[in-house]
Protein backbone atom coordinates (compact mmCIF):
# COMPACT_ATOMS: atom_id res chain seq x y z
CA UNK A 1 0.00 0.00 0.00
CA UNK A 2 1.30 3.45 -0.48
CA UNK A 3 -0.17 6.85 0.24
CA UNK A 4 -0.81 9.09 -2.04
CA UNK A 5 0.55 12.51 -2.89
CA UNK A 6 -2.69 13.80 -1.35
CA UNK A 7 -1.58 12.09 1.93
CA UNK A 8 1.44 13.31 1.81
CA UNK A 9 0.80 16.68 1.03
CA UNK A 10 -1.66 16.58 3.58
CA UNK A 11 0.62 16.15 6.51
CA UNK A 12 3.06 18.43 4.60
CA UNK A 13 0.58 21.47 4.77
CA UNK A 14 -1.53 20.92 8.46
CA UNK A 15 2.42 20.79 9.31
CA UNK A 16 3.08 24.03 7.66
CA UNK A 17 -0.22 25.23 9.03
CA UNK A 18 1.11 24.52 12.59
CA UNK A 19 4.56 25.89 11.96
CA UNK A 20 3.41 29.03 10.44
CA UNK A 21 0.14 30.16 11.58
CA UNK A 22 -0.28 28.47 14.95
CA UNK A 23 -3.99 29.01 15.98
CA UNK A 24 -4.39 31.76 13.31
CA UNK A 25 -5.12 31.71 9.71
CA UNK A 26 -3.81 31.05 7.04
CA UNK A 27 -4.16 31.15 3.22
CA UNK A 28 -3.86 28.48 1.19
CA UNK A 29 -1.93 30.78 -1.22
CA UNK A 30 0.96 31.24 1.09
CA UNK A 31 1.11 26.99 2.06
CA UNK A 32 1.21 26.09 -1.34
CA UNK A 33 3.99 29.14 -2.17
CA UNK A 34 6.30 27.64 1.15
CA UNK A 35 5.66 23.95 -0.13
CA UNK A 36 6.07 24.73 -3.94
CA UNK A 37 2.66 22.99 -3.73
CA UNK A 38 0.12 23.66 -6.26
CA UNK A 39 -2.63 25.88 -5.06
CA UNK A 40 -5.17 24.03 -6.25
CA UNK A 41 -4.60 20.59 -5.43
CA UNK A 42 -4.25 21.69 -1.78
CA UNK A 43 -7.88 23.27 -2.08
CA UNK A 44 -8.84 19.91 -2.77
CA UNK A 45 -7.31 18.54 0.59
CA UNK A 46 -8.20 21.34 2.82
CA UNK A 47 -12.07 20.70 2.06
CA UNK A 48 -11.81 17.00 3.04
CA UNK A 49 -9.46 18.50 6.64
CA UNK A 50 -12.28 20.61 7.14
CA UNK A 51 -15.22 17.86 6.94
CA UNK A 52 -12.80 15.78 8.75
CA UNK A 53 -12.66 18.56 11.66
CA UNK A 54 -8.62 19.03 11.36
CA UNK A 55 -9.16 22.31 10.14
CA UNK A 56 -11.85 25.13 9.94
CA UNK A 57 -11.80 28.17 7.77
CA UNK A 58 -12.79 31.70 6.72
CA UNK A 59 -13.34 33.71 3.89
CA UNK A 60 -12.55 37.04 3.19
CA UNK A 61 -8.87 39.41 2.82
CA UNK A 62 -7.59 37.96 6.41
CA UNK A 63 -9.40 34.64 6.72
CA UNK A 64 -7.46 31.39 5.36
CA UNK A 65 -7.38 28.26 7.00
CA UNK A 66 -6.13 27.02 10.78
CA UNK A 67 -6.30 24.10 12.83
CA UNK A 68 -9.22 23.93 15.08
CA UNK A 69 -7.44 22.14 18.21
CA UNK A 70 -3.98 21.77 20.02
CA UNK A 71 -1.62 20.28 17.15
CA UNK A 72 -0.64 17.54 19.81
CA UNK A 73 -3.67 16.25 20.07
CA UNK A 74 -3.89 15.85 16.29
CA UNK A 75 -2.14 12.92 14.78
CA UNK A 76 -0.22 11.72 11.15
CA UNK A 77 -3.16 8.67 11.75
CA UNK A 78 -5.81 11.68 11.75
CA UNK A 79 -4.96 13.53 8.28
CA UNK A 80 -4.33 10.67 6.47
CA UNK A 81 -7.22 8.97 7.26
CA UNK A 82 -8.95 11.94 6.49
CA UNK A 83 -7.87 12.21 3.28
CA UNK A 84 -7.02 8.83 2.24
CA UNK A 85 -9.87 6.99 4.19
CA UNK A 86 -9.07 3.63 5.62
CA UNK A 87 -5.44 2.60 5.88
CA UNK A 88 -5.56 -1.11 4.73
CA UNK A 89 -2.92 -3.33 3.19
CA UNK A 90 -5.32 -5.21 1.48
CA UNK A 91 -8.84 -4.36 -0.20
CA UNK A 92 -10.32 -7.33 1.77
CA UNK A 93 -9.62 -5.03 5.25
CA UNK A 94 -10.43 -2.31 3.61
CA UNK A 95 -14.36 -2.38 3.96
CA UNK A 96 -16.45 -1.57 7.01
CA UNK A 97 -19.57 -3.77 5.75
CA UNK A 98 -19.67 -7.39 4.63
CA UNK A 99 -19.86 -7.15 1.03
CA UNK A 100 -16.28 -5.85 1.10
CA UNK A 101 -14.99 -9.26 2.88
CA UNK A 102 -13.17 -12.00 0.36
CA UNK A 103 -15.16 -15.10 -0.31
CA UNK A 104 -11.50 -16.51 0.75
CA UNK A 105 -11.39 -15.01 4.07
CA UNK A 106 -12.15 -18.48 6.59
CA UNK A 107 -9.26 -20.32 5.15
CA UNK A 108 -6.98 -17.37 4.10
CA UNK A 109 -3.74 -17.92 5.63
CA UNK A 110 -2.57 -14.60 5.05
CA UNK A 111 -5.42 -12.60 6.57
CA UNK A 112 -3.85 -12.28 9.92
CA UNK A 113 -0.41 -11.04 8.76
CA UNK A 114 -2.72 -8.32 6.96
CA UNK A 115 -4.60 -7.75 9.89
CA UNK A 116 -1.27 -7.38 12.20
CA UNK A 117 -0.12 -4.60 9.52
CA UNK A 118 -3.08 -2.86 9.37
CA UNK A 119 -3.05 -2.44 13.56
CA UNK A 120 1.38 -1.95 13.46
CA UNK A 121 0.80 1.04 10.76
CA UNK A 122 -2.42 2.48 12.75
CA UNK A 123 0.15 2.07 16.24
CA UNK A 124 2.73 4.21 14.59
CA UNK A 125 0.64 6.78 12.42
CA UNK A 126 -1.34 7.43 16.26
CA UNK A 127 1.86 7.99 17.63
CA UNK A 128 2.93 11.20 15.53
CA UNK A 129 1.35 14.01 16.10
CA UNK A 130 1.72 17.23 14.00
CA UNK A 131 3.02 18.78 17.53
CA UNK A 132 6.10 16.16 16.80
CA UNK A 133 6.36 16.95 13.65
CA UNK A 134 6.61 20.62 13.65
CA UNK A 135 8.55 20.10 16.68
CA UNK A 136 11.22 18.02 14.54
CA UNK A 137 11.48 20.48 11.70
CA UNK A 138 12.04 23.65 14.45
CA UNK A 139 14.85 21.40 15.57
CA UNK A 140 15.80 19.56 12.69
CA UNK A 141 15.61 16.20 14.36
CA UNK A 142 13.96 12.57 13.50
CA UNK A 143 11.38 11.89 15.03
CA UNK A 144 11.53 9.10 17.71
CA UNK A 145 9.15 6.55 17.06
CA UNK A 146 8.73 2.88 19.15
CA UNK A 147 10.77 0.00 17.28
CA UNK A 148 8.15 -2.51 15.55
CA UNK A 149 8.87 -5.69 14.52
CA UNK A 150 6.16 -7.07 11.90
Amino acid sequence: MKISTKGRYALEAVTDLTLHAGMQFESIRSIAERRSLSENYLEQIFILLRHAGIVESVRGPQGGYRITRDPDLITAGDVLHAVEGQMAPVLCLASDDESGLCEREARCVTRKVWQTMMREMDLVLNQVTIGKLAEAVRTEQLIPVSDYII
